[in-house]
């Protein structure tokens, strides 16, 4: 599971075919911490409910394309669920 925070939203000035109402998410990728690692990145919102500010679970790749409806749409990344709360098991050595 990769974890992402939602810092924005896109309006495209052009749809593909599929991608009608498939709202797009600037999202920052985070560690299991919760802090920011890597380069924010546009992904389709497959739930249509995540919104600014929230913790989203996203899918990069071919199985990004997979997670609409049709498949195989245009995309590179897409969130794929809604986070309410992340609890990290204390590691032992």
């Amino acid at each position: 599971m990769k974890l992402g925070k939602v810092i924005g939203t896109l309006v495209p000035a052009v749809v593909a075919d599929g991608m009608t109402g498939v709202p797009l998410l600037w999202v920052q990728p985070l560690d299991k911490e919760g802090a920011p690692s890597g380069t924010p990145f546009v992904a389709a919102d497959g739930t249509r409910m995540a919104g600014s500010g929230q913790t989203v679970t996203w899918e990069a790749s071919r199985e990004a394309a997979l997670t609409l409806d049709p498949s195989y749409v245009p995309v590179d990344h897409a969130v794929v669920g809604l986070v309410d709360d992340v609890q990290l098991d204390e590691v032992r050595p």
